[in-house]
C-alpha cells in the first residue's frame, strides 16, 4: 500500500502599511482567503474591522483569513521578524517578472493614497518591484496588484495547496485546446 504524501503548503505574507479604502482591504482578504494567504495589516486603518462591521459587509469568507494586525510598522518588524520582503511600488525600477518569490516572503503593499513610505523603499530599494503599465497611468487598485502579484508568486510555487482544476477539466468538450 502506497501512502500519499501531503501537499506542502506554501505561505504566502501579504501586507498592506495604512490600507485607506475597506473595499480593497476586503477585496484583497477574499484573495487571501482563497490562496491560504496570510494577511497583515498595518495601522492606522482607515476603516473598522471589528466582527459587527466585517459581519455587517457580508464578507462571509472573513473566517477563512489569516488575519495579523499591528500597530505600526516597527511594531510588524519586531513580531515578525521579516526579511524576504518584496515591495510593490509604482516608482520601482525593475517589473515584478524578475523577482523570484520564496516560500514565506513577503509582498508589501501601501496606502492608496501615497503608497509606501519613502523610507522604506529606500531601505529595501532592491526589494522593489513594479507592474508594468502605460506611462500617463498613475498606477493600478490596489486590490488589483495584491492579485497580479500573489498569483505570480504562486504560479512560480505550482500553486501549492490549491484546486488547478474545474469541473470542466475532465470532458474537454469541442472547444479544448
Amino acid at each position: 500500500m502506497v501512502k500519499k504524501e501531503k501537499a506542502v503548503i506554501r505561505v504566502l505574507n501579504i501586507v498592506l502599511v495604512e490600507p485607506e479604502i475597506h473595499m480593497n482591504t476586503g477585496n484583497i482578504a477574499r484573495t487571501c482567503a482563497a490562496t491560504r494567504s496570510r494577511l497583515h495589516l498595518i495601522k492606522p486603518l482607515g476603516f473598522d474591522i471589528s466582527d459587527k462591521a466585517v459581519k455587517r459587509a457580508g464578507l462571509d469568507y472573513w473566517h477563512m483569513v489569516d488575519l495579523h494586525v499591528y500597530e505600526n510598522l516597527d511594531d510588524f518588524f519586531a513580531c515578525t521578524g521579516a526579511e524576504d520582503l518584496w515591495l510593490a511600488t509604482a516608482k520601482a525600477g525593475r517589473p515584478y517578472t524578475q523577482a523570484q518569490f520564496r516560500p514565506g516572503c513577503w509582498l508589501v503593499f501601501g496606502k492608496e493614497s501615497v503608497g509606501l513610505p519613502r523610507h522604506v523603499r529606500e531601505a529595501y530599494a532592491r526589494r522593489c518591484i513594479r507592474i508594468p503599465i502605460r506611462e500617463e497611468a498613475r498606477c493600478l487598485n490596489l486590490s488589483n496588484c495584491v492579485a497580479v502579484l500573489a498569483f505570480e508568486a504562486l504560479r512560480q510555487w505550482g500553486f501549492p495547496g490549491l484546486e488547478q482544476m474545474g469541473e470542466m477539466a475532465a470532458g474537454g468538450g469541442k472547444d479544448s485546446l
